[in-house]
């Protein structure tokens, strides 16, 4: 078997993807908007549930449709400027850069958003089945963090089964290091102490 590294396209289109994903919208908008910075409150974490944090419900759902967005942009992008094949790397990178932004001390979000927007880039249909899956269980549960560890797996279950197997693999492994960012929810779900959307937790 002969190994080869990637096409010098992938490292372009990852490392677009990187700028593009570590763009910090959470602590842009809120910061414009005039409100204290999200990093010294509830999680720290740069994501729209920890700007519903400020009580600002306006200023979370902005910052959910652009960090997903920003995952659209950079795989689409990607596509068009190189090739179809570049928009793997892309979705990987703009999910690296969310979570690890070189602006922030690589200290970003979960990439919950950035997931989701990759996703409707790569698979639309494994996107709808995130949206449906995140809704119904945090309709029943009231946990957001539940709810995204349950949709990002259900979602890289539909890529395998809607698409090429390169990005049903590359959606699981995004869905893990999801699961990763989510370490601490998940042992506070264990223990029954995490806080349920709308609570003060």
């Amino acid at each position: 078997m002969s190994w080869s590294l990637p096409p010098m396209s992938s490292y372009v289109a990852l490392l677009l993807g990187y700028l593009l994903g570590s763009i910090p919208f959470g602590l842009i908008i809120t910061r414009f908007a005039g409100t204290q910075d999200i990093r010294n409150i509830g999680s720290g974490n740069i994501g729209a549930t920890n700007v519903l944090r400020t009580g600002r419900k306006g200023l979370a759902a902005a910052t959910l449709i652009c960090d997903a967005l920003k995952g659209t942009f950079a795989v689409l992008l990607a596509a068009w400027l190189i090739d179809a094949p570049a928009a793997l790397p892309a979705a990987l990178g703009a999910f690296l850069g969310h979570i690890f932004p070189v602006w922030l001390g690589f200290k970003g979000g979960k990439g919950v958003a950035t997931f989701l927007g990759v996703t409707l880039a790569l698979v639309w249909q494994a996107g709808i089945v995130f949206i449906a899956s995140w809704l119904a269980v945090a309709f029943i549960s009231r946990y957001s963090s539940l709810s995204a560890l349950v949709a990002s797996l259900l979602s890289a279950v539909a890529a395998f089964l809607l698409a090429p197997p390169p990005v049903g693999l590359l959606l699981s492994i995004l869905a893990v290091l999801l699961w990763f960012m989510h370490r601490q929810n998940i042992a506070r779900l264990l223990a029954g102490t995490e806080g349920q959307i709308g609570g003060k937790g």
